[in-house]
């Protein structure tokens, strides 16, 4: 897997491209670009978007190190976890409505573990993971405050969690080798994308009692990144060839796109108003940049 997930943004509006989608068995969506982009960065990816446009994600500056960000009404907000080794700190999603909080993860001073956060107000506070959770990864926030993200135990084996009400859950889609919670919306569902036996990624989403596979239709492997409260998901998924497209699942279709003329894309957070956020790669060994699209 080239890229994991990821993580967008909208300060500068460079350029509106329109694309049309393609999809089995699917009428045709458009889906129109807009580049975004973070000052003083050299390479940006998109995590969420919320209903207000406020988005997430990290960055990296010319020195190589990663932030995690805010973008708000043409403001950044940079995040730099305190307990954090300098550069490491990355934001993954948001909350839907209201005051924004963050989650993220960054990887410790005092053990070089990666660390899950929630960052709300100018305040971070850790996501330790459940009982023998080694690394802890935060990955999506609903209104409610519950999260969702993954982690690895000793065995280095990776689970999906679900953090409500102070209570951790584990998630472990059945069959699979590892498991990774990557989206929850205002209703509970969650997205996953997990490992099977045979090494292939595949995804599903998860209502609390029964896990639904969503693949991709001829993906390689695909990963579900989000979804929003009418169960629109977005993907990264790769093919054969190893590179890296983005889909959306709407309306129980599947949508494939690529932002025009890039070499790899991914479809990384989405709002409940249309919008997804991504990243971009000019080349497969290029940096990432960031759009925002409507469908």
């Amino acid at each position: 897997m080239k890229h994991y997930k990821s993580i967008l943004c909208a300060l500068g509006l460079l350029l509106v491209c329109v694309c049309l989608a393609t999809a089995a068995d699917a009428p045709t969506i458009t889906f129109k670009f807009k580049t975004v982009k973070i000052p003083g960065s050299t390479s940006t990816e998109p995590g969420g978007i919320n209903n207000a446009g406020a988005s997430v994600g990290f960055y990296v500056d010319s020195a190589g190190l990663d932030h995690g960000y805010i973008l708000n009404a043409g403001k950044v907000t940079k995040l730099d976890d305190p307990n954090a080794v300098a550069g490491t700190t990355e934001g993954s999603n948001l909350n839907p409505d209201g005051a924004i909080s963050v989650v993220g993860f960054y990887t410790s001073k005092k053990t070089g573990n990666p660390v899950g956060f929630v960052y709300k107000a100018g305040k971070f506070k850790d996501i330790v993971g459940p009982t023998g959770a080694v690394f802890v990864y935060g990955a999506a926030i609903n209104d409610s405050g519950a999260i969702v993200g993954y982690y690895s135990d000793s065995a280095g084996v990776f689970h999906g969690y679900l953090l409500k009400n102070g209570k951790y859950k584990t998630l472990n889609v059945p069959g699979a080798a590892d498991t990774f919670a990557t989206g929850i919306n205002t209703t509970g569902i969650i997205s996953l994308y997990w490992l099977n036996a045979s090494g292939v990624y595949e995804s599903s989403i998860y209502n609390g009692k029964t896990y639904k596979t969503i693949n991709v239709p001829g993906a390689a492997d695909s990963f579900a990144l989000d979804l929003n409260a009418a169960g629109d998901v977005t993907y990264e998924w790769q093919d054969t060839a190893n590179n890296i497209h983005g889909a959306l699942l709407h309306a129980a279709k599947y949508y494939k796109f690529n932002y025009p003329k890039a070499a790899d894309t991914y479809g990384g957070g989405i709002n409940d108003k249309n919008e997804i956020v991504g990243g971009y790669g000019s080349s497969s060994s290029g940096p990432w940049s960031a759009f925002q699209a409507t469908y």
